[in-house]
């Protein structure tokens, strides 16, 4: 395994960047694929902090790779390889740069991203629960009353969203997205999302671990295909529980980057951060924990360490 405290703030490898998002650098590789290259930074309320999380950027990438794997023959999606000797092959430019993207890179093939999220909604919870707990809604459409904050609800609720540059992403109806993207595509996003959702929520079950929410992404190929994009069912895509202590009727515990949202309301609370960039600086024991909080994600998801 690469070496626990090597960490990656930015990258700055020999091909176009074409994007910088909160977490991930994207490059160009020729007309019809692209490098996506999963850094260790972090945010937490649309703020990224300044601190960097151990092989944060490796669990992400390969967690996303395990489930594209998984998916074959499930939905069509754009990983060619996250294998760092395959991608070195594959694009030469990046040989002497092997190191720095073992185990977090991916190459892809390049789509037209559709600009509409399509999360899943397995269980009640997080700004789901909010709106119900306020109006009985989510996203403006109703639920039965009388539910419980982390109620199962069956069937999965298919719960689209704006895709945000800054701030928070807004949740839409699937009028409003059919508005956007027409009916066609709006039927296929959803069938594809559901498909996704039931074979991850099936197989994590049977690694004891209940996948509440998740959020995907689509995009139109260069061959005219819609296929699965960006990440699948990691820690920061998605809400995970653990199914041997899920209990209806309150937060469940989750594995993700809580020991940092947890620090960071205990600053807002105590008046040491407005909440805004800059934010303030993470102890060394949140950095541990939340690397060690996204490596046992990887382990309970896949059944093995991280190993690149």
């Amino acid at each position: 395994m690469r070496d626990f405290m090597t960490t990656m703030l930015a990258s700055d490898l020999p091909l176009p960047r074409i994007g910088r998002g909160k977490v991930r650098d994207i490059y160009a590789v020729g007309d019809d694929r692209m490098l996506l290259l999963t850094t260790d930074r972090i945010s937490a309320f649309d703020v990224v902090m300044a601190e960097t999380i151990p092989m944060k950027g490796a669990v992400l990438t390969q967690i996303s790779a395990w489930w594209f794997q998984k998916l074959e023959g499930v939905v069509p999606h754009h990983m060619i390889s996250a294998d760092a000797d395959e991608i070195v092959k594959a694009v030469p430019a990046l040989q002497a740069h092997r190191a720095e993207i073992a185990g977090r890179a991916m190459l892809c093939r390049r789509t037209t991203v559709f600009p509409v999220e399509c999360v899943i909604r397995g269980y009640l919870s997080g700004s789901a629960w909010k709106e119900y707990a306020a109006q009985g809604t989510l996203a403006g459409e109703k639920l039965p009353p009388g539910m419980l904050e982390s109620a199962k609800l069956e069937p999965a609720i298919f719960s689209p969203a704006t895709k945000a540059e800054t701030g928070h992403d807004e949740n839409i109806t699937v009028g409003r997205m059919r508005e956007i993207l027409g009916d066609d595509v709006t039927h296929t996003l959803e069938s594809m999302a559901r498909a996704v959702y039931t074979l991850g929520e099936t197989v994590s079950r049977g690694q004891g671990i209940i996948i509440a929410d998740t959020k995907f992404e689509f995009g139109r190929d260069t061959d005219g295909r819609i296929i699965l994009i960006d990440e699948v069912m990691t820690p920061d895509s998605s809400r995970f529980w653990a199914a041997d202590v899920y209990a209806p009727g309150r937060p469940q515990p989750s594995f993700d980057k809580q020991p940092l949202r947890d620090y960071l309301d205990m600053e807002r609370r105590a008046g040491r951060w407005n909440g805004d960039a800059p934010p303030p600086p993470l102890p060394a024991s949140v950095v541990d924990a939340t690397s060690k909080r996204y490596l046992e994600a990887y382990r309970l998801i896949t059944g093995a360490d991280l190993s690149i």
